[in-house]
């Protein structure tokens, strides 16, 4: 049993007491170690790794305090993650992809940090792993950052709208009513990257798109930054469709789940082989996530890496058909 004592500033000291402990609480939680703040002192109890482990988280969440930022739970987890599996919190948290406001999106997994530079230096990259990786968010975070700096003309934003459980002709509305629920999670990303009367200016400039991947067919996408979302639910032929789109001065961006299609039986995802298709080909780069790569709740990592050993056993059912 090893005790680690640590003296941190005041503001330190009230964002981790807070109301009813809740981030003391959530920091001995994700650190597997018992913390007890004494006026403007912590007491680290517990093994030797994880005391020292903590150790450093909590002097790296003092530093990121006295920089001006607030805590909150994710800060908490990314923050651990981040000395997990880099060491170095600076190498992700450092990456600042998008600020707005009081708020910085950067990467806070080794993964995502892979992920943002494989973008950054390729001109196709596809993101496969499971939900609450940020496959999405930093996805629109570095496209928002693109046309700010006007790298591209335009961002374009698609879905493939997969009929799970509803048919669109049956749902009230004109076409785009009936598309909207698909897109919603589109809009709602960029609309945290932006305030909403500059979002609504930039689609009505034509410099953010959001459609259906049908709308894709026919075009030539120059001079955009690019993002495919949900491309688990692509067929084969609407992939190849979407990725001749390219165009001069374009970037390309595929996120999806493989474990998440909702395409008919009989119908193969067309992310499901993406890397046997095109592996080898420059400028095309795959990054996949694991659960370790999830900065939802703590929870959330325990759920996705359950189902992922059950698929992985001799159960009759799975996620990808």
């Amino acid at each position: 049993m090893a005790e680690c004592v640590i003296e941190v500033p005041d503001k330190v000291s009230m964002e981790l007491a807070g109301e009813h402990d809740v981030l003391l609480r959530a920091l001995e939680d994700r650190l597997g170690i018992d913390i007890n703040l004494r006026g403007n002192v912590l007491v680290l109890t517990g093994d030797e790794v994880r005391v020292d482990r903590g150790a450093d988280v909590v002097n790296e969440l003092a530093r990121l305090v006295d920089s001006g930022r607030s805590l909150v739970p994710t800060m908490i987890e990314a923050v651990a993650a981040a000395i997990e599996q880099a060491g170095r919190p600076d190498a992700l948290l450092g990456d600042v992809v998008w600020r707005h406001r009081q708020r910085s999106i950067t990467p806070t997994t080794a993964g995502q940090k892979a992920y943002v530079d494989a973008i950054r230096k390729n001109t196709i990259t596809f993101g496969i792993g499971p939900a609450g990786t940020g496959k999405t968010y930093l996805a629109v975070a570095l496209a928002t950052a693109a046309l700010s700096r006007r790298e591209v003309g335009r961002i374009i934003l698609t879905r493939p709208a997969v009929e799970a459980g509803e048919k669109l002709g049956f749902l009230p509305g004109d076409v785009a009513a009936k598309v909207d629920p698909y897109l919603r999670p589109l809009f709602d990303a960029m609309h945290d990257m932006l305030d909403a009367d500059q979002a609504q200016q930039y689609i009505d400039r034509g410099q953010i798109e959001v459609a259906p991947l049908a709308f894709m067919r026919g075009r030539t996408l120059n001079d955009s930054f690019i993002i495919l979302d949900e491309a688990q639910n692509t067929t084969i032929d609407q992939m190849k469709m979407f990725l001749t789109r390219l165009g001069f001065g374009s970037t390309v961006v595929v996120t999806g789940d493989i474990t998440q299609v909702d395409l008919p039986r009989g119908r193969r995802s067309g992310l499901a082989d993406i890397e046997q298709v095109l592996g080898g080909i420059p400028n095309i780069a795959v990054v996949r996530f694991s659960h370790e790569d999830v900065v939802r709740h703590k929870l959330v990592q325990h759920i996705v890496e359950a189902y992922r050993i059950h698929e992985e056993s001799d159960h009759p059912w799975g996620g990808t058909r």
